[in-house]
């Protein structure tokens, strides 16, 4: 089972995101956090959480996406997890410091379902050997 752990203070954004991981063939778990908060207390809390994919939205309150990636990368056993920036930031700025920071990819949220589901067939599938991912 893959799990996917989504970090993002949007729930229509979330609905998206399970919508398409709900339209992807195999056996997918989804574990949600509202902001980086709470994420953080996720990660810290259970010592053998171990998603295979962060999905982490930029713009959140409490702490931003980028500190929050931060953090993460200083946790051990998640230093090769892939974290995958998911925003509706299309700056370069932010493109250039998350990769800075560690992030394994840079995705600007798709407008349809079906490019969202495509994009996560291709991460499963290792395919993704961009950067920025759906350009």
């Amino acid at each position: 089972m893959t799990t996917f752990f989504l970090i993002d203070d949007d729930p229509d954004d979330r609905d998206i995101f399970e919508m398409a991981l709900n339209d992807i063939p195999g056996n997918h778990r989804l574990v949600l956090a509202n902001n980086g908060v709470e994420a953080l207390n996720v990660i810290k809390r259970d010592k053998l959480f171990l998603p295979d994919f962060i999905f982490l939205d930029l713009n959140m309150p409490l702490i931003s996406g980028k500190d929050c990636l931060q953090q993460i990368k200083t946790i051990l056993r998640l230093e090769n997890i892939p974290v995958i920036i998911y925003t509706t930031s299309s700056y370069q700025k932010d493109i250039d410091e998350t990769k800075r920071v560690g992030a394994s990819h840079f995705l600007v949220k798709p407008t349809g379902l079906g490019k969202l589901s495509s994009i996560l067939t291709d991460l499963l599938n290792n395919k993704c050997d961009t950067y920025c991912l759906g350009e």
